[in-house]
């Protein structure tokens, strides 16, 4: 699982759901046709057995991109897509087709036509419909086949839950998300002005500066009685930069401004004081001193301790992460005990849109598998004590809990939405610095670590690989114990197995941090959010990342008087 520095955020809808409108013509589609495919669909025999379940998931989506570096437009455009996944259960919620390694074979994907012509739009869900089917009939077939000479399963749950609002299913027609609106000849004058801050920094070698805003309504229909339609819209600007060594490491930095329209993202002077400072951090890490190998304490900033939980923790306490052969089951034997130090609670609550005032990008309404969200409390008091449920059942857990998500194509699985960490033992900033220096006193260590930044970080669940993380770290700071003042690293990536460091928690800070950013799986990447405390944990390991061999530019890049020179 890998977590990107790419964020989105998702507005909270209408509090009341509405009623389908009459023109609503996509959605009346998905209705009809998934009600006359489940009256169509096979004879009933075992030869040709009739879906138990069918739903539709349709993304109906606009778009416009611009970017530019060193004060020019490299993209402007606007695009339009309609998506549908079409998914098809065969045989019962106890063993499906989804069985084990055949979970895709449910789910067929295909572009649907972006005008609200009937016709068309039947004929396209009727092809995928069709061609889902065969697919699923092909799954269930070899499941059955796979079930006469495998051992028994470790984890017997079934593959589909049966959830209690069923048969009626969940329903809340929202009004689709509104059309559009940018101002894009504006927004491509800022965009040029702030990539030509660049041109200042001769050491920068690449910059880009990009503005993505869409607004997406998301239908959902079942033929469990689901019918769900929801609108989202966003506006993200990423500023981003790189540069090179002289010894050959790369080197980058981002800053990333999002809002729910564009036209609430910050001001230019906020984002040129920003991306002025970010250059001119990347310029001095150039020159930093290269880390060593550590082993000892330090200080992980609001930012870097949200990704640390979401890397280390939240992704083994997946519910899809509790069951298969090939899963580590971290925490699977450990619920109702201590995980974590007993002063920290986590929680995931989707519902959340905003925490401080500031977008969560993890908030959603309903999951994608028509679920209402809800908030889950993962660990109170530092005890486990529930995992993050899709519709795929587990020993411990047969139902949903609003948490099965998945990117377009593919199949939902139990994901994180809004991690959320909260702790009992705080102090502030300064006492939490003495608790440092205090602590690598005691190892006799020179100095410690205080991570301020971070870019992204993955983790290994598959049991057949070492059950560990890596968090990649983009600004770190050495904290001497002498009182010297603290010095600029590079070149280093946290490292580690997660209960060992789970448990060397030592104190938090009073405030909490907000990471916004794109979360990679098996189900595709979805937008996500984790809000944490700074965090003193006794003993943390690091590694150096991978130096590289390139030297940076041979030639130097034009001078201001050659580009004048050149026009």
């Amino acid at each position: 699982m890998a977590l990107a520095i790419h964020t989105f955020s998702h507005p909270t809808p209408a509090a009341a759901a509405s009623k389908p409108s009459a023109d609503n013509v996509l959605l009346e589609s998905m209705d009809a046709e998934l009600h006359r495919a489940m009256s169509s669909l096979g004879t009933g025999d075992a030869a040709q057995p009739k879906p138990y379940f069918v739903s539709y998931a349709v993304s109906d989506a606009d778009n416009i991109s611009i970017a530019a570096q060193y004060g020019a437009i490299t993209v402007s455009n606007e695009s339009r897509r309609r998506m549908a996944d079409v998914q098809v259960r065969l045989g019962s919620p106890a063993q499906d087709n989804t069985h084990g390694d055949h979970r895709n074979s449910a789910l067929t994907t295909v572009p649907l036509p972006l005008t609200d012509d009937r016709p068309a739009l039947a004929r396209s869900l009727w092809f995928a419909t069709n061609r889902g089917y065969g697919r699923a009939l092909d799954g269930f077939l070899k499941v059955k086949t796979e079930q006469q000479v495998r051992a028994k399963e470790e984890d017997a749950s079934g593959d589909f839950s049966i959830e209690s609002t069923q048969p009626s299913g969940p329903s809340a027609v929202l009004p689709a998300s509104p059309p559009l609106s940018v101002d894009r000849a504006a927004w491509e004058a800022r965009l040029r002005d702030i990539s030509g801050l660049f041109k200042q920094f001769p050491e920068v070698f690449f910059n880009s500066v990009s503005l993505q805003a869409s607004t997406e309504t998301d239908y959902f229909v079942s033929s469990q009685g689901t019918r769900v339609a929801t609108p989202s819209h966003v506006a993200r600007l990423v500023v981003v930069a790189r540069t090179r060594a002289a010894d050959g490491m790369d080197l980058f930095r981002a800053e990333t401004f999002e809002a729910d329209e564009a036209g609430h993202l910050p001001d230019q002077k906020t984002i040129t004081d920003k991306t002025l400072a970010m250059a001119k951090n990347l310029v001095a890490l150039r020159t930093a001193a290269v880390t060593e190998p550590y082993n000892g304490p330090a200080i992980l900033s609001g930012r870097a301790s949200a990704v640390f939980f979401h890397e280390v923790l939240g992704h083994r306490l997946e519910g899809q992460r509790q069951r298969g052969d090939e899963e580590g089951q971290t925490f699977t034997k450990l619920l109702n005990k201590p995980i974590v130090p007993s002063f920290i609670s986590v929680s995931d609550d989707p519902t959340l849109s905003t925490f401080q005032g500031t977008s969560l990008s993890g908030h959603y309404s309903y999951d994608d598998e028509g679920q209402p969200a809800h908030r889950v409390d993962l660990i109170k008091d530092g005890v486990l004590e529930t995992f993050l449920m899709s519709r795929l059942p587990i020993a411990s857990f047969s139902t949903s809990n609003g948490h099965g998500r998945a990117e377009i194509g593919h199949m939902p699985t139990g994901r994180q939405g809004n991690l959320i960490v909260t702790s009992s033992k705080t102090v502030n900033d300064a006492q939490l610095r003495q608790l440092l220096i205090d602590e690598a006193k005691k190892q006799g260590k020179p100095y410690g670590l205080y991570f301020e930044d971070i870019s992204s970080g993955f983790a290994v669940t598959s049991r057949r690989s070492p059950q560990a993380f890596s968090v990649i770290p983009l600004v770190v700071y050495r904290v001497f114990v002498d009182g010297r003042p603290d010095e600029l690293v590079r070149g280093v990536s946290i490292v580690g197995t997660p209960q060992a460091a789970l448990n060397r928690i030592v104190a938090t800070n009073d405030k909490q941090d907000i990471f916004n950013g794109i979360c990679g799986a098996e189900s595709g990447s979805i937008p996500v959010s984790a809000v944490a405390p700074a965090m003193l944990i006794s003993e943390i390991e690091t590694q150096r990342q991978a130096q590289g061999n390139n030297r940076p530019p041979i030639l130097p890049p034009p001078s201001a008087a050659d580009e004048k020179g050149a026009k």
